[in-house]
Formats: structure tokens, C-alpha cells, sequence
């Protein structure tokens, strides 16, 4: 395989973790390189978060190499050839070269090969199937390199075949085309993924939800989902996930804002649904207990909040919610759910009442008004909750010595405390 081009030293090859990890290999003839997504996301500009490698020997071979170099491994797939390598606490993931013997489903009988076409043949898509060596050869197969220029997301192969050995590829596919694709998406893929919609459902929902959730955090989430309901996928995944003008919406204010894309946000913004909606798509997806109710109190806030409200208002909704994220989610998708044009001077303003929620607390509790001789009982908690109730109708500017006050005023306390 000849040298298709060649990648500026990047901090992560020359690391000095990374430098022992090849020199450690090297020692015992192992020939290495990096491959997958680091390569790929280095070569445009992105920064890199995992960073893989591959090797033409054995894991035995590896862990041998690395253990005599005093570089701590963990044998974390022996039986596909992995194992992790922990080197100035950072994790590396280094993978024997392989080929497919047979394949059903996620998984694949392999065999161990020293040639590298074989195993990056083995990868989903060409932009996927590069790797380059720890002085920036690069090796590109199949075109990965044309791809990423022209922003075009392709099947290594035969697109229907590669999908048919694991129908998770068909949303990997869109997922890709979310974050590296521009234009028209591969007609061939997209073909493939027409075809073999059907079979999306025999997926566990956490691996659908981590494809989903991967591509909701793109910039162009919303024409992608649109493409993908076009297409006849939603409808096999999440048929109450349609409303693609409020998640379109939704992206524009958080770019505007510049608020960190969340999706579960953008899953509640897409849900064209009321809540036993989402409480399906929630288990559909198996979403986390904390991603189930973050999901249902989006899609069916607990309280009314819209940016245009007054001040005094957001604070007794802020107060209600008792969650500053919550209310900023929910201001949020308040502000996509609106077809006008958008104030953002004022939802600013909105989003910094989260900013008040330490200091909304009521200022005495039950031990206080027994101090006061209301009888220990239901008349506590009414008590209280008729003092809370004046305390928010005045903005919560009331203090303890006001509180105290109101409290020895209420005509049921008093009676009580006269018994």
C-alpha cells in the first residue's frame, strides 16, 4: 500500500505516551499505526478524543511487548484482538489486523492477518478505513481522503451488503452524513438504507439511542432527521418524532445563544408527542431514569414559562421547577415552539433568571413555627404552606423576620395555638 499523503505532527502522535506505546511494538518487530477516527478527525481539523491503533500482532504479542516496556495492558477483547493499553493514564485501544471469516449481526468470526487492506476493509465507511503511521504517513484504501473532502459519507463495498452484516451501519450511515457529509448523500447508501429500514427494529434500543443521540448533537440534525423520515427510517424507530420545524428551530437559538447542543433537549424538541409519546420513545431508546424525566418534563412542562414572560413570573416558574437546567430547557424549547420572530435580547433575559435559584428559598421551615406553639401536625405543613404561598405572591422578597410575622398572623395558627 503506497503512502497517499502525509499528516502534520499532531500533540497526540507525539505525546510521549504515544511514542513509548510504538516504540514498545517496535522492540519486538510489531509494525503499528494509527487508524479510525483519530486519523480521520485529525486530517480535518477536529479535535481528537479516542485514540486507536492497530497492529499486525497478536494480543498475546501486544501484551507481552507492553508488559516488558512496564506499560500497564488490560485484556479487554482478547478473542477480537484488543486490548488496552493505560499509559500515563491515558487509555489506548490497540486492535490485531483482522478479517472477516463470517458475519451475523454486530458480531463476526475473525481471523488475525498481517495485512492491512484486509483489515480496513473490515470498516463501515471509506472515511473510516484510513490510518497513518506515528510520523504522519497516511494510507487510504478506498478514497477516505476524496470522501472528507467532498463531504461525501460512503460504504467501504457494496453498501447494501455492508448494512445487511450490521443493520446498526444504516444509522452510523446517517449519523456520518449529520457531521462530515455535504449535498446529496451517496445515492447507493441511501438506497441500501431504504431497503433494510425494516430490520432496525431487531436493534437494541441503547445502541439506537447512541446513534440518535450522536446525531442530534449535529449542526444539521434537523435536515438529516428530515432526510431519514423521508426515507422510511423514522417510522421504524421513532414514529412520534416528526416535528423537524421546532428542532430546526431549537438549533438556531442555540447557535444564536451559544448554548451547548443537548439531545435530549433536541429529542423533546423532534417529539411530536404528549407523554405517554415520549414515555415510549423514552423506553424505545431505553433511556437512562434521569433521561426519562428530563424527557417527559420537556415534552409536558410542570409549569407554563414563555421568554416573554415578566420577571416576577419566570421567578415563580423557576421557583416551581426547582431546577435551573430544566428551566433553561424548557425557555428554550418555549422560544423554538414559537413561528414568529424571536426576541433573543429577552430570552437572554429569561435564561439569566436561572441565576436567582440559591437565593429562593423559603426562609423558615417547620421547626420555626413550633417555636412559634403551632401545634406538632397537619396545621405545620398548612401552615407553611399558606406562608409560602404570600412569600412567592411577593416576589420572594419577604425575609425570616416577615415570614415569622405572617405566620403569628394567620388566623388557623393563631386558634390552633390558643387550644
Amino acid at each position: 500500500m503506497t503512502v497517499a499523503a502525509r499528516l502534520s505532527p499532531q500533540p497526540w502522535m507525539t505525546a510521549p505516551e504515544s511514542l513509548a506505546l510504538f516504540a514498545a511494538l517496535a522492540s519486538g518487530g510489531a509494525d503499528a499505526r494509527f487508524v479510525g477516527g483519530c486519523v480521520r478527525d485529525a486530517w480535518l481539523g477536529r479535535p481528537v478524543k479516542d485514540i486507536d491503533i492497530a497492529t499486525h500482532a497478536p494480543p498475546e504479542r501486544v501484551m507481552e511487548l507492553l508488559e516488558v516496556a512496564g506499560i500497564r495492558v488490560i485484556p479487554t477483547g482478547l478473542a477480537h484482538g484488543t486490548v488496552t493499553a493505560l499509559c500515563g493514564g491515558k487509555p489506548y485501544e490497540i486492535t490485531t489486523l483482522r478479517r472477516d471469516v463470517e458475519t451475523f449481526g454486530r458480531h463476526a468470526r475473525v481471523e488475525f492477518t498481517d495485512d492491512w487492506i484486509e483489515d480496513a476493509a473490515r470498516r463501515d465507511l471509506t472515511m473510516n478505513a484510513l490510518s497513518c503511521t506515528p510520523d504522519g504517513a497516511m494510507f487510504d484504501p478506498f478514497g477516505g481522503l476524496a470522501d472528507l473532502a467532498a463531504g461525501r459519507v460512503r460504504f467501504v463495498g457494496e453498501a447494501h451488503r455492508r448494512i445487511e452484516e450490521d443493520v446498526l451501519r444504516l444509522l452510523r450511515f446517517f449519523r456520518f452524513h449529520a457531521h462530515y457529509g455535504r449535498g446529496e448523500p451517496d445515492a447507493e447508501a441511501l438506497a441500501a438504507c431504504r431497503d433494510l429500514a425494516p430490520r432496525l427494529p431487531t436493534l437494541s434500543g441503547e445502541r439506537v439511542r447512541g446513534e440518535l443521540f450522536r446525531l442530534l448533537t449535529a449542526p444539521c440534525a434537523a435536515s438529516v432527521w428530515r432526510l431519514m423520515m423521508g426515507q422510511g427510517i423514522m417510522v421504524h424507530l421513532l414514529p412520534e418524532a416528526m416535528d423537524t420545524d421546532r428542532l430546526e428551530r431549537l438549533i438556531a437559538v442555540e447557535r444564536d445563544l451559544g448554548v451547548t447542543p443537548d439531545p435530549t433537549r433536541r429529542l423533546a424538541a423532534v417529539l411530536d408527542s404528549d407523554r405517554p409519546g415520549a414515555l415510549k420513545a423514552a423506553d424505545a431508546l431505553r433511556l437512562s431514569n434521569h433521561e426519562r424525566d428530563r424527557l417527559l418534563a420537556l415534552v409536558e412542562p410542570p409549569v407554563a414559562v414563555a421568554p416573554a414572560d415578566d420577571r416576577k413570573a419566570l421567578r415563580q416558574a423557576l421557583y416551581r421547577v426547582n431546577d435551573a437546567e430544566l428551566f433553561g430547557d424548557l425557555l428554550l424549547i418555549a422560544a423554538a415552539s414559537h413561528d414568529g420572530p424571536l426576541d433573543l435580547g429577552a430570552l437572554r433575559k429569561a435564561l439569566a433568571v436561572a441565576e436567582d435559584l440559591p437565593g429562593l428559598k423559603l426562609p423558615i421551615a417547620g421547626r420555626d413555627l413550633l417555636e412559634l406553639d403551632v401545634p406538632r401536625g397537619p396545621l405545620v405543613g398548612q401552615t407553611l404552606k399558606r406562608v409560602e404561598a404570600w412569600w412567592i405572591a411577593e416576589d420572594f422578597q419577604p425575609g425570616r423576620d416577615a415570614c415569622l410575622e405572617m405566620a403569628r398572623r394567620l388566623p388557623d395558627q393563631a386558634s390552633g395555638r390558643s387550644a
